[in-house]
């Protein structure tokens, strides 16, 4: 028995319920939603596996090029890692070898660095390499954020969807109870349902979308803040080795000998 008494309650309270007793604009809303928040999850998801696929390569190269004894040591590392900063490296390095007239192949059979004969640089040639670093980081961020203006839409577009079928949706309930004559909650209730549900769905489009959109942003900042400082190393690496090029160093141990 308490079954039974139970049951259309159940049946009459759900989201379906509000759904059915929506208008065209309301259940428009309400599709419009759902496939927003497919949309959504989609890019969450796909740039969340590739920004943790991207800080993982560049902390891994940027320790490998630590351990390098010359700038152009780390060559066979960075074409074999497609992480960003691997790609600031390799932007940097050709710009570098083309200052020392030198080709790719050779520095990499030379890992290193011992045997190049670098040219000494001017303070316009490293501010040349300087540059061509920072181009290629600006090509790498918005590489990275491809796509996370769709979810920042999203974060602010959806409660104001859910709120204009709200709105809609209670006018509509009232225009129905005043053509009708009476003012019973029997009648204003199914309406109000059905204008309620589109903020409900809103919301929960925009919630996950703003807390993923958050974390998204967080990994690119950590992203950008790895290539800015390797691009630091870089040219700091670069200016040292001009204080003390390989040739010399290895004409002062020959004299030791």
């Amino acid at each position: 028995m308490i079954t039974l008494f139970m049951n259309p309650i159940i049946a009459s309270s759900g989201a379906y319920y509000a759904f059915e007793n929506s208008d065209i604009v309301g259940k428009s809303i309400v599709v419009l939603l759902f496939f927003g928040s497919i949309l959504t999850w989609t890019i969450m998801l796909d740039k969340g596996i590739a920004l943790s696929r991207a800080k993982k390569l560049s902390k891994s190269f940027i320790n490998s090029f630590r351990n390098k004894k010359s700038v152009v040591s780390a060559i066979r590392e960075a074409s074999m890692n497609p992480g960003p900063v691997a790609k600031v490296y390799v932007s940097g390095t050709e710009r570098l070898l083309e200052f020392y007239n030198i080709s790719s192949d050779i520095a990499e059979i030379s890992p290193s660095g011992s045997s190049i004969n670098r040219n000494r640089l001017t303070e316009a040639q490293i501010e040349a390499v300087r540059t061509a670093l920072e181009r290629e980081i600006a090509d790498q961020i918005m590489t990275l954020e491809e796509r996370i203006g769709m979810l920042a839409t999203a974060v602010s577009v959806s409660p104001f969807f859910g709120l204009f079928g709200t709105v809609w949706g209670v006018m509509m309930a009232f225009c129905a109870v005043a053509s009708q004559g009476r003012a019973e909650i029997s009648a204003l209730a199914p309406g109000v349902s059905g204008a309620l549900l589109t903020t409900v769905v809103g919301l929960l489009v925009a919630i996950p979308s703003l807390i993923g959109y958050n974390l998204l942003t967080l990994n690119i900042r950590k992203i950008t803040v790895y290539m800015d400082n390797f691009s630091e190393d870089f040219i700091a690496r670069v200016k040292l080795e001009q204080l003390d090029p390989p040739s010399k160093r290895t004409e002062t141990l020959d004299g030791k000998l």
